[in-house]
Formats: structure tokens, C-alpha cells, sequence
């Protein structure tokens, strides 16, 4: 069963520095590391390596797959149908994305929720980036005055734009749950 997924929107490339620092992150994270290209992680993160200590009594090692994705770094097909119906992303977060970072948990209990916003606060800390986190009904009033919101979109479809520090408080929230 797939669990929640984030993507982290980009300005530009990802610096292959900048990549040699996320690989070392993930594998610090996880008791499972395979890279299947440069850029593209299949893991089991260890929960309380994100500071994740009551996990519900289920296994601490939560299945996860990042991917960096966009022209010259690989998914380049995932990226560009993800980013086809979002026309006028840069004004609500200041540019227009030429790269993407996909954090996709496996499993949907609620420490797969936590684990997903955390994972991706990590990588967004190492790589820069925005949050594009899609809302459920009724969570637009909870993340509008939390700390780190770039912006909200209530159109078509409602999401949250917003940095590392906004995915951490929100995940502090009680009844905290990322859209599936």
C-alpha cells in the first residue's frame, strides 16, 4: 500500500555536491540504502533518526523511495507530467521549477506521515528547495499561520508551499496527516 508523498520544488540543477551530501544524509537515516541511479534512493529510514521516538509500536525502519528528478539527472518524463498543470507555480513560490525532489513513503500509518514531512525537511536542509504539499479539505486554516509558509493555493486544487522549518511545525500538529 503507498503512503503519503512531497515534493520539493527547485529553482536549478542540484550541484553534485549538494547530491554527495543528500546520499550521505539518507544513508545515515536508514538501516536500508540502495541507490538505483544518482539521485534515486530506495531506503528504509529509521524513524528515530528523524527524532521520531513513539512510532505506534510498529517497526522503526519505514520504507521510502527519493528521487531527484528533471533534464540531465534522470525521471525527466515523471517531471514534466507532474509540472504540466501547475501554469503560474512561480507566482506563488518565486520561480518556476526546473527540478524536483519526490520523498514517497510505502506505507500509510500515521508514522509514515511523520516520517515523510521530516525526511523531506532533511533533504530540503542539505538541497534547498520549497515544499509543494497538496491539503486535504479543511487543513488550509490549520498550516496558514505556521511558521515557514510561503504561500496557499486554494484553486483548483488546494496546497501549501513552504520551507523545512513549516514541514516541521506542521508535523507537530496534533491530528498531523499529509494527503496520500
Amino acid at each position: 500500500m503507498g503512503g503519503p508523498a512531497l515534493v520539493i520544488e527547485l529553482a536549478e540543477p542540484v550541484p553534485h555536491p549538494a547530491i554527495e551530501r543528500l546520499r550521505n544524509l539518507l544513508v545515515c537515516a536508514s538501516s536500508h540504502f540502495e541507490e538505483k541511479r544518482v539521485g534515486s534512493y530506495d531506503l528504509n529510514v529509521r524513524a528515530e533518526s528523524l527524532g521520531i521516538a513513539d512510532i505506534g509500536g510498529v517497526d522503526g525502519r519505514r520504507p521510502m523511495l527519493v528521487s531527484l528528478m528533471g533534464p540531465g539527472v534522470g525521471d525527466e518524463a515523471i517531471f514534466e507530467a507532474e509540472h504540466a498543470d501547475e501554469d503560474g507555480l512561480e507566482s506563488f513560490i518565486g520561480f518556476t521549477p526546473t527540478h524536483a525532489v519526490d520523498v514517497i513513503a510505502s506505507c500509510n500509518r500515521p508514522v509514515d506521515h511523520a516520517v515523510t514531512a521530516l525526511l523531506t525537511a532533511a533533504v530540503m536542509d542539505v538541497i534547498g528547495g520549497v515544499a509543494n504539499v497538496e491539503l486535504e479539505a479543511g487543513q488550509a486554516p490549520i498550516v496558514a499561520g505556521l511558521p515557514g509558509v510561503i504561500a496557499l493555493r486554494a484553486d483548483s486544487w488546494a496546497a501549501a508551499y513552504g520551507s523545512a522549518e513549516f514541514l516541521r511545525s506542521w508535523a507537530r500538529q496534533p491530528g498531523f496527516r499529509l494527503l496520500k
